[in-house]
């Protein structure tokens, strides 16, 4: 990375902020200890803005899917404004394709969305901007939580993705984000994710060694993941 470039914020994860439609996030000037999530700096007047039940949570799925164990499952069993976005290939093989059919859920929100993308299906929200944006779908766009976004060094040695894919966008997202990543995982580097949280415009989350973030490292439960997500849509 270049010497010159600026710090990443980094985060820590906090446990008293819930993201049940019945409760409260704490304001974001909360004492919190180095266990915990702490924001580096007063983003405006430390006011909560969104719950979970005021937006369209769109969740998208990485290579193959999403287990029926995946972290992201359980989020769309619990939260009831929560929904995948069904994609027919999972493996990418068309980009045209997956856009357009990923663009029809946008169409379909009825409020306010933020998008929680796992993997390759944070590469699909940002290959998508220009087409949303064709359509008249981006300014519905409130933020985006990306976890656990690969390199694009791992996207190129998979054969059945379409190339276009595998190229993945370095322009700023036009909305909010947290790029939540692992110091262990195969698909990237916490360099690599860090990179990527600079080009993006992401606020980079250190979540400590914790694989891909997928059934296979264990991630089913994610209680700190979910309250992560509920810091990030408090700042929304």
């Amino acid at each position: 990375m270049n010497n010159d470039a600026k710090p990443i914020p980094h985060f820590h994860i906090c446990p008293i902020i819930a993201i049940d439609r019945h409760s409260t996030i704490e304001p974001e000037n909360y004492s919190c200890n180095r266990k915990g999530l702490r924001t580096p700096g007063a983003l405006g007047e430390s006011q909560i803005t969104m719950k979970s039940s005021e937006a369209d949570i769109l969740v998208v799925s990485g290579l193959e899917g999403t287990g029926p164990q995946h972290w992201q499952r359980r989020m769309v069993a619990k939260l009831s404004t929560t929904r995948f976005i069904d994609l027919t290939d999972w493996q990418y093989s068309s980009l045209d394709e997956i856009i357009s059919q990923y663009a029809r859920a946008f169409i379909l929100a009825h409020r306010p969305v933020v998008i929680v993308a796992h993997s390759a299906g944070a590469i699909l929200a940002a290959h998508a901007i220009p087409r949303l944006r064709e359509m008249g779908l981006l300014e519905r766009i409130k933020g985006a939580f990306l976890v656990a976004v690969p390199s694009e060094t791992a996207l190129a040695g998979l054969a059945d993705m379409d190339p276009k894919f595998a190229r993945v966008p370095r322009h700023p997202l036009p909305f909010p984000s947290y790029l939540v990543a692992s110091s262990n995982d195969p698909h990237a580097s916490l360099e690599q994710s860090a990179d990527m949280a600079l080009a993006w415009g992401s606020k980079l989350v250190e979540a400590g060694e914790q694989g891909h973030i997928n059934e296979q490292s264990g991630h089913g439960p994610w209680p700190e993941g979910m309250m992560a997500f509920a810091g990030f849509l408090s700042r929304l």
